[in-house]
């Protein structure tokens, strides 16, 4: 393809792609290379994520580079250079150490966009404990299978989310929770045992640390991710994930050392952590940070006031801003914005020609998964693009779609435009080493030398890769996925439930919604106030988030002979799809 510097005209800024030459650089290749690339921990004592992120930078020329700008909801602003973060972030590690928190200990955060939690992520990883991110609007049933399951021995949170999210009654059932670590706790929230005001913890710690010797697969990150039946998964990351953050970052979303980047996602979820903290100040760059949540006007005037240049954000937002068409974008000066990537769902076609309209630059949809820690698909910045595909692989990442066959052997597929499910080569660093727990679920996720993803896909001519659906029931809305179990099981707690199926059903805005089909207990009659009890009920156990946004009542809920809820029969009634085998439906004559 015939290829031009993007120059922006106010700036006279010219930036040349970081991958040029796709297939040279593929093959050319190699993950030591790029290890290579960054630091180490001084002496050869291992690889650290926060060392590659944090404090190289903070021993050189960029100390006092801004690494992370905090906006508050309020208009408050906060700055941080490489040189504070990377004190504040030795004083939370020397907090955990004084807490008795050692390596691989499980360090959970429930908190909205605020600068403690980044300073805490940072810690923890220097401190050789897990971070385990947890989303600030899960109800307290989510909430607490997660710090079961993931053991957790320290939560930090706000004051105001304890008492929402009714951590106090959680923690009986907790034993693990040894310390929970309060940001603005108010004075009855810090009277509980082991309760722990930040601040005062901070003020009192050193701001000086050594980060201890850390072998590259040492635990580093544990993300939470749902899947169609039984209890959330638990993916673990080792700190060897940091090679893939830096390289996605460089080839994928195009990281300049004078960039300012802002990722619209929450930590609570995998690319709010990978993105939104570390594969930018793995660069060096600077890392916006808005607590606010959407709305249009607020982030247009952000793109402009703080003039970024990469932009990170989701097909539903993108959605939600066509809606609002392209007249208010014209008050804005988005003359710095050069590259803009989106994640979390299929980037329909519309969207990425919008975004041509819109802001003169295409939007780039790539494709990851909690599993594999970091960006293995995109549309890079010298490619061209074809809307709707994921783009092409990530050099060092072998993609193909296979068909598994019955004896566990793979087929490769090698014609162009098959449907089959996508599958990955397995070794590059950010792939995830297990599921907490759960050896054989994590057993099942390979086939024959291959990682079966889960998604269905197919393959152009060209190398570039298109989505086609989820090989299971996993609901994607808004960006975030949703276990359809978890939001049965938390339904079935009311007493009126006797059965409960959830589906995703598609949505133009947010790819899809919750929808909710229940039959009632004896005694109990289907109506519009027991409707509209059934779903506050949810919200309250679940979150905003997870909770359905639609209920039916149906007699009953179709299952297998064996009991398994057959979503995929809601589904297709729901859609007026053709309903396929029915042989194993409960009531099948």
């Amino acid at each position: 393809m015939t290829w031009r510097p993007i120059e922006k005209p106010k700036t006279g800024w010219t930036v040349v792609p970081n991958l040029l030459d796709y297939e040279r650089t593929s093959a050319e290749f190699s993950w030591e290379a790029v290890r290579r690339e960054l630091d180490g921990l001084p002496g050869g004592r291992g690889l650290n994520i926060a060392h590659e992120a944090v404090d190289r930078h903070a021993a050189g020329e960029r100390r006092s580079h801004l690494a992370l700008r905090w906006l508050g909801k309020q208009g408050e602003t906060r700055d941080f250079t490489y040189g504070e973060l990377s004190a504040l972030s030795n004083r939370f590690a020397n907090v955990l150490r004084g807490l008795g928190v050692g390596k691989s200990d499980r360090v959970f955060a429930l908190s909205g966009r605020i600068p403690e939690l980044y300073v805490a992520a940072l810690g923890t990883l220097k401190n050789g404990s897990v971070f385990c991110p947890l989303f600030s609007a899960f109800g307290p049933e989510p909430i607490q299978q997660r710090l079961a399951i993931g053991e957790g021995k320290v939560l930090i949170t706000t004051g105001l989310l304890y008492g929402r999210r009714k951590v106090k009654d959680l923690r009986r059932s907790l034993p693990h929770l040894k310390h929970v670590i309060l940001i603005g706790g108010d004075k009855a929230a810090l009277a509980e045992p082991a309760a722990h005001d930040f601040a005062a913890l901070m003020a009192a710690a050193d701001d000086r640390f050594e980060i201890p010797p850390t072998d590259p697969e040492e635990p580093a990150l544990l993300h939470f991710t749902s899947g169609t039946t039984g209890r959330p998964k638990g993916a673990m990351h080792a700190h060897q994930a940091v090679v893939a953050h830096y390289i996605t970052g460089k080839y994928a979303l195009d990281f300049h050392s004078e960039d300012i980047f802002w990722c619209t996602a929450d930590p609570g979820w995998v690319t709010g952590t990978s993105y939104g903290i570390v594969s930018p100040l793995t660069h060096g760059i600077t890392n916006v940070v808005d607590e606010g949540d959407f709305d249009a006007e607020r982030w247009y005037a952000i793109l402009q006031d703080q003039k970024v240049t990469v932009w990170y954000t989701a097909p539903t937002a993108v959605r939600m801003l066509m809606k609002a068409g392209t007249e208010p974008i014209r008050k804005y000066d988005l003359s710095r914005l050069r590259f803009i990537a989106s994640v979390g769902e299929p980037l329909n076609p519309e969207a990425v020609v919008w975004g041509q309209e819109a802001f003169g630059l295409p939007i780039h949809d790539n494709w990851w998964q909690t599993e594999t820690g970091g960006i293995m698909i995109a549309n890079y910045a010298a490619l061209d693009i074809r809307p709707g595909s994921m783009g092409k692989p990530l050099p060092g990442i072998e993609a193909a779609v296979v068909q598994k066959q019955k004896d566990g052997t793979v087929d490769v597929i090698h014609a162009p435009d098959i449907q089959g499910e996508l599958a990955l080569r397995p070794g590059w660093p950010s792939m995830f080493r297990g599921y907490l727990h759960e050896e054989e679920r994590y057993r099942k996720c390979f086939a024959a030398g291959w990682y079966l993803t889960g998604d269905l896909a197919k393959r152009d001519a060209d190398g570039y890769f298109w989505f086609v659906g989820r090989a299971d029931d996993v609901i994607k809305s808004a960006g975030h996925l949703i276990g359809p179990f978890e939001v049965e099981s938390a339904l079935m707690e009311h007493p009126a439930v006797a059965e409960a199926g959830v589906i995703g059903k598609p949505d133009p805005v947010i790819g899809e919604v919750v929808k909710a089909f229940v039959s009632l207990k004896a005694g109990y009659n289907a109506s519009e106030a027991l409707k509209k009890e059934l779903l506050g009920f949810a919200r309250t156990r679940l979150g905003p988030a997870v909770a359905p946004k639609e209920i039916d009542f149906r007699d009953s809920v179709p299952k297998t002979r064996s009991g398994k809820i057959m979503r995929r029969l809601l589904k297709a009634r729901e859609l007026g799809l053709p309903e396929g085998d029915l042989s194993t439906l409960e009531s099948y004559e």
